[in-house]
């Protein structure tokens, strides 16, 4: 037979996704893959019931239903502070993974560049690999997760074409200051660079932090790509709803490569979660506490424990230090794969988001029901004679 593509060699399957698998196989809580227990607002789920009936229900305009573009269109620009036009700056993607991916492949060509934090989530580097592009790593450092300016500016001078940003980031938590972005901003205009945003944790941000949007700093609107999805905001991870924000001259081009990798988003999905775009400024608001309520019961559920964590400024994760448990010559990944069977609570292995030599560090995520939090501390008190 032939020989199949090289490229899979250069990363492997979703490790976050494998331990959700083996959360399932044996019972455990699953803290590992980002997603809520909870519902999605419920004038969001009275809408699909009636959708359900009423449709659409076949191919929707490639680029996404009219009505929700001028949603997005609206409430992004609200946030955002700008005029965005439904027609030329937004694409409606399946989640913002395949915005990220189109945005790739829209703005580099096989051999490019592309610069990426440390920690990063796993999806970037496997998509820089299969657009055939060259990842620049670029170290934050714990426990504030800074950056050496001088560092940075060394990635750019390699000849980076993009540099690929989260913020609020994930896995870290870390929310870029405006002045950590403005230096990134007038790199990429000093070295004619795109700045491709992850900016699905946008609404999720704690006290005493802000979100800055890349592209409404001084000559970035024209080099940059805002990734995001309704994923996040509105609990529903499984509707798949992404989008990309661009100027016409970008957009074009994702718009090109996204009608080729997806064709559409679902019709009677986007038709529901119109009311959720049009929520008031109350449900952001009320969104963001709940999230400071759920980040503060289960961090304090880990100082009790005295199990030490670095506190997110933003998204919902915590990276927390497994160091004293592992036993030696043991993976993380082996720790990770047992502890979700003899402690019942399943995390990720910190090596799958650092190009660094990190074995000591895990991801658990704290988007779940207060009694869901309640128990999966409640298994982790005695994590020290269960993992012995």
């Amino acid at each position: 037979m032939q020989e199949m593509s090289r490229k899979n060699r250069l990363f492997t399957d979703s490790v976050i996704r494998r331990m959700t698998r083996i959360a399932l196989d044996c019972g455990a809580i699953n803290l590992a893959q980002g997603f809520p227990d909870f519902d999605p607002p419920q004038a969001m789920l009275d809408r699909l019931k009636e959708v359900s009936q009423e449709g659409p229900h076949q191919y929707p305009i490639t680029m996404g239903a009219p009505n929700f573009r001028a949603a997005l269109a609206k409430k992004c620009g609200r946030f955002m502070g700008l005029e965005l036009d439904p027609n030329t700056n937004i694409v409606v993607t399946i989640g913002s993974t395949e915005a990220m991916v189109d945005t790739i492949f829209a703005l580099t060509n096989p051999g490019d560049k592309i610069i990426m934090f440390s920690p990063y989530f796993e999806n970037y580097h496997a998509q820089t690999i299969m657009a055939d592009c060259e990842p620049i790593f670029v170290p934050l450092v714990p426990p504030t997760f800074h950056f050496d300016p001088e560092v940075l500016e060394d990635a750019f001078r390699q000849g980076a074409k993009a540099i690929l940003i989260c913020n609020p980031s994930n896995p870290s938590g870390k929310v870029f200051t405006y002045d950590e972005l403005k230096l990134i901003a007038d790199l990429c205009v000093k070295y004619d660079v795109y700045a491709i945003m992850d900016e699905v944790y946008e609404h999720i941000i704690y006290e005493g932090h802000k979100h800055t949007y890349m592209s409404t700093l001084p000559g970035m609107w024209e080099r940059t790509v805002s990734c995001s999805s309704l994923s996040k905001t509105y609990s529903i991870t499984g509707w798949r709803l992404g989008y990309a924000i661009a100027c016409p001259e970008i957009m074009d081009r994702i718009k090109q490569y996204h009608d080729f990798n997806a064709v559409g988003s679902p019709s009677p999905l986007m038709e529901a979660a119109v009311v959720g775009l049009e929520m008031p400024d109350s449900y952001y608001e009320e969104f963001g506490a709940h999230y400071a309520h759920m980040k503060k019961l289960f961090t304090d559920g880990l100082k009790n424990i005295g199990i030490p964590f670095t506190d997110p400024q933003g998204a919902y994760f915590v990276l927390a230090n497994i160091g004293p448990y592992l036993k030696p010559g043991q993976t993380d990944v082996d720790f990770c794969e047992q502890m979700a069977h003899k402690v019942g609570v399943a995390c990720v292995p910190g090596t799958s988001f650092f190009r660094e030599d990190v074995r000591d560090i895990v991801r658990v995520h704290f988007a779940k029901k207060d009694e869901t939090l309640l128990e999966a501390l409640n298994r982790l008190s005695d994590i020290k004679s269960k993992m012995a």
